[in-house]
C-alpha cells in the first residue's frame, strides 16, 4: 500500500488542526482565568460535534461520487469528472482565502477569541454554555470543511488521503496539548509560515489537477456525443497524446519520471506534478503562484491587500 497520497492531507490537516487547537486552547485559558472552568465540557462537546459534522460532510460528498461512478447514466463519467473538478476549485478558493485571511488575522486571533468568550460569559449560565459550544463548533467545522473538500477532490486516490488527515489531526491535537497543557514553547509563527509555503505549493498543484479533470470531462463528453465535439477547442493532428482544452504539451516525462512511481508519485502528491503537462496547466500553475503567492508573502510582511471588514487596523 502506497501512503504517498496521504502526505498532502496530512500537511493540510496538521495546519488547520493546529489552528483549531489554538482556538480551543485560548478558550480554555479564558475560562480558567474567568474561573468558569465548569464550562469546559461545552468546549470538548464543540470539538467532538465539529469533527462528526466534518466527517459527515466528507461521507456525504464521497457517497455522491461513489453513486455516480456506479450509475448507469451514460453521462455519469462526465458528471463525476466535473464534480471532482468543481470540488477542486472550491478547495482552491477556500484554502487560498484561509491562507491569506489567517495570515492577516493571526496577530488579532487571541484578542478576537477572548472577546467572543467574554460576550458568551455575559449571558446566563445556559446561554454561556451554548455560546462557547457554538464558537468551538464553527472553528472546528470551518477547518474540517476545507480538509474534506481537498480529500474529496482526491477521490480517485481512495481512502489513503483520509488516513493522512487522521494522522495530521492526531499530531495537531498533540501540539495543542504540548502548548496549553504542558506549556512547551513552540515557535508557532515559524510553524505557520513554513506550513503556509508548503500549503501554497500543494494548492498550486491542485490547480493543475483541476484543469486536468475539466479537460478529461470535456474529452469524454466529446467522444460520447458528436454534437459536443466542438467543445474540444484544441486538437493536434498526428499526435498520440493531445489535450482537448489545454493546448500543446509542455513536457512528456512518462519514460524517465512517471507520476505513478517514486519519486514522481511524491512530487505529484505534494506539488501536483504531472508527467504530461500542457500549456494551460503551466500558465495556471504559475499564475496562481505569482498572484496568491505574492499576496501571501505581502501579508507576512504586514501589508494588507484585501482588508477584512470589522478587523482591527494593522499597527
Amino acid at each position: 500500500m502506497d501512503f504517498t497520497s496521504a502526505l498532502p492531507t496530512f500537511v493540510i490537516t496538521l495546519r488547520e488542526g493546529v489552528e483549531a487547537a489554538l482556538v480551543v486552547g485560548i478558550v480554555l485559558a479564558c475560562l480558567k482565568k474567568a474561573k468558569q472552568s465548569h464550562l469546559a465540557p461545552w468546549v470538548y462537546a464543540g470539538v467532538i460535534v465539529g469533527l462528526i459534522v466534518s466527517a459527515f460532510i466528507g461521507v456525504l460528498f464521497g457517497a455522491l461520487l461513489q453513486a455516480l461512478s456506479k450509475s448507469n447514466n451514460p453521462f455519469a463519467p462526465v458528471i463525476e469528472f466535473l464534480l471532482e473538478a468543481g470540488f477542486s476549485v472550491l478547495a482552491i478558493v477556500m484554502l487560498s482565502w484561509m491562507l491569506i485571511w489567517m495570515t492577516q488575522q493571526a496577530r488579532f486571533m487571541k484578542m478576537q477569541v477572548e472577546g467572543a468568550v467574554n460576550n458568551a460569559l455575559n449571558q446566563d449560565k445556559k446561554g454561556a454554555g451554548w455560546g462557547i459550544f457554538s464558537l468551538i463548533l464553527i472553528a472546528v467545522v470551518r477547518e474540517g470543511f476545507e480538509t474534506v473538500l481537498f480529500i474529496v477532490a482526491k477521490f480517485q486516490q481512495g481512502l489513503i488521503p483520509a488516513l493522512g488527515s487522521l494522522f495530521g489531526l492526531g499530531v495537531a491535537a498533540s501540539i495543542g496539548v504540548l502548548l496549553f497543557k504542558w506549556g512547551v514553547k513552540i515557535n508557532i509563527r515559524l510553524f505557520f509560515q513554513s506550513m503556509g509555503i508548503l500549503l501554497l505549493l500543494i494548492v498550486a498543484g491542485l490547480v493543475v489537477s483541476a484543469l486536468g479533470l475539466f479537460d478529461t470531462a470535456i474529452n469524454t463528453l466529446a467522444q460520447m456525443d458528436r454534437q459536443s465535439q466542438s467543445l474540444c477547442v484544441y486538437y493536434e493532428h498526428f499526435a498520440k497524446v493531445h489535450s482537448c482544452i489545454l493546448g500543446p504539451l509542455v513536457w512528456n516525462t512518462t519514460k524517465f519520471l512517471p507520476e505513478d512511481k517514486f519519486p514522481g508519485l511524491l512530487l505529484n502528491a505534494l506539488f501536483g506534478y504531472t508527467d504530461k503537462l500542457y500549456v494551460v496547466q503551466a500558465v495556471g500553475y504559475l499564475l496562481f503562484l505569482f498572484t496568491i503567492g505574492a499576496i501571501y508573502f505581502q501579508s507576512l510582511a504586514g501589508r494588507v491587500f484585501f482588508p477584512i471588514k470589522n478587523a482591527p487596523p494593522a499597527k
